[in-house]
């Protein structure tokens, strides 16, 4: 785990837009693999993305180490 810290912490700001930006279009090219994704409720969307972003959201502003 020390290793891939240490890795991580070689990114810049600029590589770590460049990763989100990855994982944004390659979500849409799955999309366009399978368009009945879309078809689903929005609610099922927001809950997974608050699911996605309450631990992020906790080690960032709630836990003191």
């Amino acid at each position: 785990m020390e290793t891939m810290n240490q890795r991580v912490k070689k990114l810049s700001f600029f590589d770590v837009q460049l990763i989100k930006w990855g994982n944004i279009f390659f979500a849409l090219f799955i999309v366009k693999l399978i368009p009945q994704i879309m078809n689903v409720n929005i609610g099922w969307f927001v809950v997974l993305c608050i699911l996605c972003i309450i631990k992020p959201f906790y080690v960032f502003w709630i836990k003191n180490d």
